[in-house]
């Protein structure tokens, strides 16, 4: 335990100081106890721990000083050293002359018909350290609180958002005047705004809970930045912007990572760049360091002709609930702390500069290993086939929540496919069982029967035909381990609300058989 074990066990070999002078200058508890279980001799140390004096303790048995509870333990360790000479690290509770019971932590040795201990009081350690446990189970307890709060709130806020974004996109396939369509527009890219703020603070919340995942996985690193690229350019030239892409001759080709999140630090510099520039251009350069030995270096710039901050402000605007310029530009202040942090979790860094009024530009540096050959020359995966004709379509739909039925109702009318609604998993089961249908649409959450346990059951009843209908489940909940969730449970695909038409459409057409 400490220099004091060495010394007393020194004393024990007959190597050490006198033992008498060694039983009085000892801080720990020292006793010497005889084949009875009695205390042959104990020092001024116990008297300091609990109360009673030497002349109290010596001659006296043991075990009514011991907790009652932990007799049996401390019978079975004081009889171990009939057989073994040495027992460390015991604790057991000795009753205080006030009645309390101080932990002592015991190290024993026999020698001859006696057994020699010295044991310290670790009452307070142990205190403290439970203390400790119970401050961080709580810790744990409010952040699983939080992250459940946080799932719960999307999956409440997405399914009035589904309605929302839902009935908006069917009613932009239909026929307008100019003026709806621009009001149309405004409640589309409103909502498209209110989405985002919704996955920010899940994202968020995972960040710090740690519970988000760096995946790394082969992806072509044009095709998947060129779509989204396409994306903000159309935002920019909406406004008048100009918006040069520079790829460097290296950055092409098959790298391993995270595409997702790659995607994710880009847009939200592209985001931002297109929102706070009014006049002017925003670009973006995508280069690659390559060096001869060693994994290359992803470089990203995205620059703009905006409002600009100040420079001392460059340090606090990775920082969560942070915003440079105006609050009127709208967000909740955490897209650039999730860009940091997605960042570094890459291994990455991101540093940023501007000059106010001028624009600014923000520079991302990610270390990017190729794929191997085998997987950089792999065939590329086959594009998604033509959306085919829905006209025979016999689709199902199990959905508790009118509006939400209602939003499927209005994408797939023009479509004659002919559409059966339920209201909750149990429905979808006696539905199933009674008619012949192509293709399920689940909602995750329903009363009576959820939409995971009405997937299992349709899972489980195939088993029996031999048949396989695709299910895709259409669900507020967006989280990873909700999407997992949903195939685990049999589903082909995983649709998270909003559901616009264009998804919905695109869903069907990767979940159904060519």
């Amino acid at each position: 335990m400490t220099a004091a074990d060495d010394m007393f066990t020194a004393a024990l070999d007959g190597a050490g100081p006198d033992l008498a002078k060694f039983f009085t200058v000892s801080r720990d508890l020292l006793c010497i106890r005889d084949r009875e279980f009695r205390f042959v001799r104990v020092n001024q140390a116990w008297e300091l721990a609990l109360g009673y004096r030497v002349e109290e303790l010596e001659g006296q048995k043991m075990a009514p000083f011991i907790h009652p509870d932990d007799m049996p333990a401390s019978l079975e360790h004081m009889q171990r050293l009939e057989i073994e000479d040495e027992v460390v690290g015991f604790i057991n509770r000795y009753r205080h002359r006030d009645g309390s019971y101080r932990q002592l932590e015991w190290r024993a040795r026999r020698s001859g018909d006696h057994v020699y201990g010295v044991a310290r009081d670790v009452t307070e350690r142990l205190e403290l350290q439970a203390q400790m446990a119970a401050a961080h189970a709580a810790a744990e307890a409010a952040n699983r609180g939080k992250s459940d709060f946080l799932a719960n709130m999307s999956h409440e806020i997405r399914t009035p958002l589904n309605g929302v974004i839902g009935i908006a996109s069917a009613l932009a396939r239909t026929d307008l005047t100019a003026e709806q369509r621009d009001m149309l527009g405004m409640i589309l890219s409103s909502g498209s705004t209110l989405e985002r703020l919704v996955s920010d603070v899940l994202d968020f919340s995972k960040i710090e809970a740690g519970r988000l995942e760096i995946e790394a996985r082969p992806f072509d690193l044009r095709a998947e930045l060129g779509d989204l690229l396409e994306v903000f350019r159309g935002q920019a030239l909406a406004k008048g912007l100009d918006f040069p892409i520079a790829y460097g001759d290296a950055a092409q080709g098959q790298f391993v990572g995270d595409a997702v999140r790659l995607k994710q630090v880009v847009g939200n510099l592209l985001s931002n760049a297109v929102k706070f520039t009014a006049q002017g251009q925003v670009s973006i350069s995508i280069t690659l360091d390559e060096p001869p030995a060693g994994p290359a270096t992803l470089l990203l710039e995205v620059r703009d002709t905006g409002v600009g901050f100040p420079p001392d402000f460059a340090a606090a605007l990775f920082q969560r609930f942070r915003q440079a310029g105006s609050s009127r530009f709208g967000g909740a202040g955490l897209g650039l702390s999730i860009t940091r942090a997605l960042v570094e979790m890459m291994g990455g860094e991101i540093e940023a500069a501007s000059t106010l009024g001028q624009g600014s530009a923000f520079r991302v540096s990610l270390p990017l290993a190729r794929a191997p050959a085998r997987e950089a020359h792999a065939p590329a995966a086959p594009e998604a086939h033509p959306p085919r004709s829905l006209s025979t379509l016999r689709v199902l739909l199990a959905e508790d929540h009118p509006i939400n039925q209602r939003v499927v109702e209005l994408i797939l009318a023009p479509y004659e496919v002919a559409l059966t609604i339920v209201d909750d998993g149990a429905q979808a089961l006696a539905a199933h069982a009674a008619s012949r249908f192509d293709l399920v649409l689940m909602d995750m959450q329903m009363p009576v029967m959820d939409g995971l346990a009405a997937t299992r059951a349709i899972r489980e009843r195939e088993r029996e035909t031999g048949a396989h209908i695709p299910i895709v489940m259409l669900s507020a909940n967006a989280m990873t381990q909700h999407r997992q969730d949903a195939a685990d449970a049999g589903a082909d695909h995983h649709l998270a609300k909003p559901i616009t038409a264009a998804a919905l459409i695109q869903a069907l057409d990767i979940a159904l058989p060519l």
